[in-house]
């Protein structure tokens, strides 16, 4: 009865698991994200194309083994399936670094910046506020203006 009902937990573990779309980079992407994490880690994450580049710069430093060609067919793969127009606005005043880092395709330092701004001056109420946070570029944010909730 016991292994019954092992067998049953696993079996609704396996139908959780997310089901990557068909198509150009699917196989690569499940290949080189399983190296490290599972597959619901790696496409939790709403990025741009070039939040998804950083994010996979980062996982190649790290120790992600890939060709060149097998890197482009799972960055456009997430790109399409994954891009940051299915995310919502980033709520900056509240926020978290993993958050802004994401949603914002911000840089670590950038995100602990903007934290330790919004603590020490209170709340963001425009994007004039937040550009005066030392290291955020203010092309960047004007590009994000449609991202970013006060």
């Amino acid at each position: 009865m016991k292994s019954f009902a092992a067998l049953l937990f696993v079996g609704s573990l396996w139908a959780q698991a997310p089901v990557l779309p068909d198509g150009p980079g699917h196989d690569e992407t499940e290949k080189l994200c399983k190296q490290c994490h599972e597959v619901a880690r790696s496409i939790s994450l709403r990025q741009d194309r070039n939040g998804w580049q950083t994010t996979m710069g980062k996982m190649n430093a790290f120790g992600m083994k890939a060709t060149d060609g097998e890197y482009a067919l799972v960055l456009d793969f997430l790109s399409k399936h994954y891009g940051a127009e299915d995310v919502g606005r980033v709520k900056v005043n509240e926020a978290t670094a993993i958050e802004l880092e994401s949603g914002l395709t911000l840089k670590r330092s950038q995100a602990k910046a903007l934290i330790a701004h919004r603590e020490q001056h209170g709340p963001f109420k425009s994007i004039e506020d937040l550009k005066k946070v030392p290291g955020l570029d203010s092309v960047m944010l004007d590009a994000k203006k449609d991202h970013i909730a006060y």
